[in-house]
C-alpha cells in the first residue's frame, strides 16, 4: 500500500491531521485545522494535503471521528459533518470513533506521556479511557492474545451520576433553567464547565457573568470559578469510578480529551481520586485500579496510526 498515508482526529471544535511515512511511523506533519472553517470532512482533508502536505495524496487513511460510527458513514455529534469516507476519495479508508483511536494509542505512550491520577502502577489487562472536550468520551481497550482490540462507546451520554447534595443541588438548578435531562457530557466537558459554573451560581443565589471554559480554569482566584472545577473534578472521579465498575477495567482508567491536560495539577490534588473510589461495596476492588491522565499533545493520532498500521501489516508497502 503506497505511503504516506493519512491520520485524522476530528472533533466537535478542531480537527487534527497528520502523515505516516513509514509502516510503524509516528505521525508527522501534524496540523490542528478549525471545523467551523470548513464545510466538511472532504475539504478539511483537502486543505491539510494542499496547504500542510505538499499535495500529496495518500495511499491509506485511518480517520477518528468524535461520534458514533456505522460502516463508512460518520456524524459528529457537537458539529454538523457527516458523510461516507468514500467522499475522500482516498483508497482503503478506515473509520474509528475518536475515543477507540484513543485507546489503541494507550500501548504506544510512554512514561513522558502520562501523568498519574493515583493508584497502582497501570498493569495489562481491560483498561477504560474517557475524556471531556467539546463532548465527553468514552473508550475501552481489551488484550487479545498478545495484541489489542479497541472498543468504543458513547458512555459520553449516560444519564449524570451524582453523589452528594451538591451534586443534587446544581442538576435540580440546571433542570429547573432548562435542561430537563442532565447526561454526563453536559456538564463532563468544555461547555459543561460552563453549565457547572452556571449551576453553582444558581444554587448560591449569586450573579456571576457566563464564563467559557477557558476562562473559569484562568480565574481560580475567583471563588466560584475555583468550586466549579473542584466539582467538575469530583464529578469526574464519580463517572470515572462507574466506566472502572461496568468494564471491569483492571488494567486501568486513562483520561484523555482537551480540558484536563491544562489543569493537571488541579485534578491531581483534587477530589477526583477519592470519588473514583467511593463505592459502598467495592472501593478495594477500585482502589486498586490505577487512574493516569494522557498529556501527549495529539495521542488519537498515534492510536490511528497503530490501528492503520496493524490493518495494512499484511499488505505490501510501496
Amino acid at each position: 500500500m503506497s505511503l504516506p498515508w493519512l491520520v485524522a482526529d476530528i472533533g466537535g471544535t478542531n480537527a487534527r491531521f497528520g502523515l505516516v511515512t513509514e509502516p510503524g511511523g509516528q505521525p508527522e506533519a501534524v496540523a490542528v485545522l478549525a471545523g467551523a472553517d470548513h464545510d466538511g470532512l472532504p475539504e478539511a482533508v483537502a486543505a491539510y494535503l494542499a496547504d500542510h502536505a505538499g499535495g500529496v495524496q495518500p495511499g491509506a487513511a485511518c480517520i477518528a471521528i468524535a461520534g458514533p460510527v456505522e460502516g463508512d458513514r460518520y456524524r459528529l455529534t457537537n458539529a454538523g459533518w457527516s458523510g461516507s469516507m468514500r467522499d475522500l476519495g482516498i483508497p482503503n479508508a478506515e473509520l474509528l470513533n475518536d475515543f477507540e483511536a484513543l485507546a489503541a494509542s494507550l500501548p504506544y505512550l510512554g512514561a513522558g506521556d502520562l501523568a498519574s491520577l493515583g493508584g497502582p502502577e497501570p498493569s495489562r489487562g481491560v483498561k477504560a479511557v474517557l475524556g471531556p472536550g467539546t463532548g465527553l468520551g468514552v473508550g475501552g481497550l481489551v488484550p487479545a492474545g498478545r495484541g489489542w482490540v479497541p472498543v468504543p462507546g458513547e458512555g459520553g451520554h449516560v444519564t449524570m451520576p451524582v453523589l452528594d447534595d451538591r451534586d443534587h443541588a446544581i442538576v435540580q438548578a440546571l433542570r429547573a433553567d432548562g435542561l430537563d435531562h442532565v447526561v454526563a457530557e453536559h456538564l463532563l466537558s468544555g461547555p459543561g464547565l460552563a453549565r457547572l459554573h452556571r449551576g453553582l451560581a444558581l444554587v448560591q443565589g449569586v450573579d456571576a457573568p457566563r464564563l467559557s471554559a477557558s476562562d473559569i480554569v484562568a480565574r481560580m482566584d475567583d471563588s466560584l470559578c475555583a468550586e466549579t472545577v473542584e466539582v467538575f473534578c469530583g464529578m469526574l472521579g464519580t463517572f470515572a469510578g462507574n466506566v472502572a465498575l461496568t468494564l471491569g477495567t483492571r488494567g486501568g482508567v486513562y483520561l484523555g480529551g482537551g480540558v484536563l491536560p491544562r489543569i493537571v495539577n488541579r485534578v491531581a490534588s483534587s477530589d477526583f481520586r477519592r470519588r473514583f473510589e467511593a463505592t459502598p461495596t467495592l472501593n478495594g476492588y477500585l482502589s486498586a485500579i490505577a487512574t493516569t491522565l494522557i498529556v501527549a499533545p495529539q495521542p488519537a493520532l498515534v492510536g490511528a496510526a497503530a490501528w492503520l498500521n496493524q490493518r495494512l501489516s499484511n499488505m505490501e508497502y510501496v
